[in-house]
């Protein structure tokens, strides 16, 4: 004959302890021993005070509950099982994702800039040789046209001109500054320099780089028909940042 057992287990999973005198907890409902009785000794998870006339057993964590709460994620189960976090990880991989995928479409829109200004300049330079000023004695195969956008405040805009390839930038800004009758202090100690600035990047051009290294310059060149920009800076600044207003 099976033995008869009396009393209830205490429904801590780490006590199970059989008390013929058990606890029922107001707030959880759960049966525990004089140990555990208190909601913090027992780890009581529960704030709602709603009672079930049959008793609703967590099979995980041994406590009990009401309908409400009687799921593991609804009262925190602490025997719940929670994925490792890898949030950081995946947020690293999907900003990577999206950083390459903006470079990608930098140099894209690069290089569609530099096609459509290639374009441009190929268009422009048949204008530009039948109107453009400079050295008549310059041979042909050497020359190379731009229009030249002139100093804010310039009566005139911009002007058709062409300089020789082998010309260094300052040589190139000198034969400028003479054909648009500008104002030429570069030789003197002055606050102020003219300077020749690529219509792309805004960079003033290095004095001492030849007209023919920026034509050849892989990552933003200069095109032969293409645009130009002179103006005066002061010595420490070396680049102009608006120059759709020349052209506008």
């Amino acid at each position: 004959m099976a033995e008869l057992e009396l009393g209830q287990h205490c429904g801590v999973a780490q006590c199970r302890q059989l008390d013929f005198l058990p606890f029922v907890c107001d707030g959880c409902s759960g049966v525990f021993c004089l140990q555990h009785r208190s909601r913090d000794a027992h780890g009581c998870s529960e704030d709602c005070n709603g009672k079930e006339l049959l008793p609703v057993l967590c099979p995980c964590c041994g406590k009990h509950f009401c309908l409400r709460h009687q799921h593991q994620s609804d009262h925190e189960c602490e025997k719940l099982d929670t994925p490792k976090p890898r949030m950081a990880a995946t947020q690293q991989l999907v900003q990577n994702i999206i950083d390459a995928k903006k470079s990608e479409q930098a140099k894209s829109k690069k290089r569609k800039g530099a096609k459509n200004s290639e374009t441009a300049a190929k268009v422009a330079l048949m204008k530009l040789k039948m109107h453009a000023c400079g050295d008549k004695s310059l041979p042909q195969t050497e020359r190379i046209y731009f229009q030249v956008f002139l100093p804010k405040g310039n009566k005139e805009k911009s002007k058709p001109m062409f300089f020789c390839s082998k010309w260094s930038i300052g040589k190139v800004v000198d034969s400028a500054a003479s054909l648009a009758s500008l104002k030429n202090d570069n030789n003197k100690s002055t606050a102020q320099k003219l300077r020749l600035c690529h219509t792309t990047s805004g960079e003033a051009l290095p004095f001492e780089h030849t007209l023919e290294t920026w034509l050849s310059d892989n990552e933003c060149p200069l095109y032969n028909g293409g645009n130009i920009i002179l103006e005066y800076l002061d010595n420490e600044v070396l680049f102009i940042e608006d120059m759709e207003s020349y052209f506008s």
